[in-house]
């Protein structure tokens, strides 16, 4: 086992693995904490592709546009966060679908419903709403 921290550490410094584990750990436990939170302030049908999502609509163009830059950079750190999370610690699928979920893109509603559709990441997230009294999640019926 030896020869293969001293093969990585040929590569990769200590000190950038020692921060890469803290890294890890931090993401983890913010993941713990933050996931939740979303999950259970997130309205029932917000996955339903029937109901019409108006994000920021009666603001100011000036604040629109501001905010849209901001919510797309987060959701970009979630998603990049949640591919690494795939390989180290943490809820990386439900990480990344909240990632996917500030970002703004074409058909971006179809593939939010079809990961959420999936049975055990429906029945997580039900899971954890249940936990906090909220409603299950309404989906559109699949066609």
């Amino acid at each position: 086992m030896s020869e293969v921290f001293e093969t990585i550490q040929q590569w990769i410094p200590a000190h950038i693995l020692i921060g890469i584990t803290i890294a890890s750990i931090i993401g983890f436990i913010g993941t713990l904490i933050a996931i939740p939170i979303i999950l259970i302030r997130l309205p029932a049908d917000y996955f339903d592709t029937r109901t019409p999502r108006h994000w920021m609509k009666d603001h100011h163009p000036v604040l629109r546009i501001i905010g849209l830059i901001i919510k797309n950079l987060v959701g970009s750190v979630f998603v990049l966060a949640g591919l690494i999370m795939l390989f180290v610690p943490g809820q990386g699928v439900l990480t990344m679908l909240i990632g996917i979920s500030l970002l703004d893109f074409p058909k971006k509603r179809e593939l939010e419903a079809r990961i959420v559709s999936q049975h055990s990441i429906l029945k997580a997230i039900n899971s954890i709403r249940h936990r906090f009294n909220k409603p299950p999640l309404i989906l559109a019926p699949r066609s």
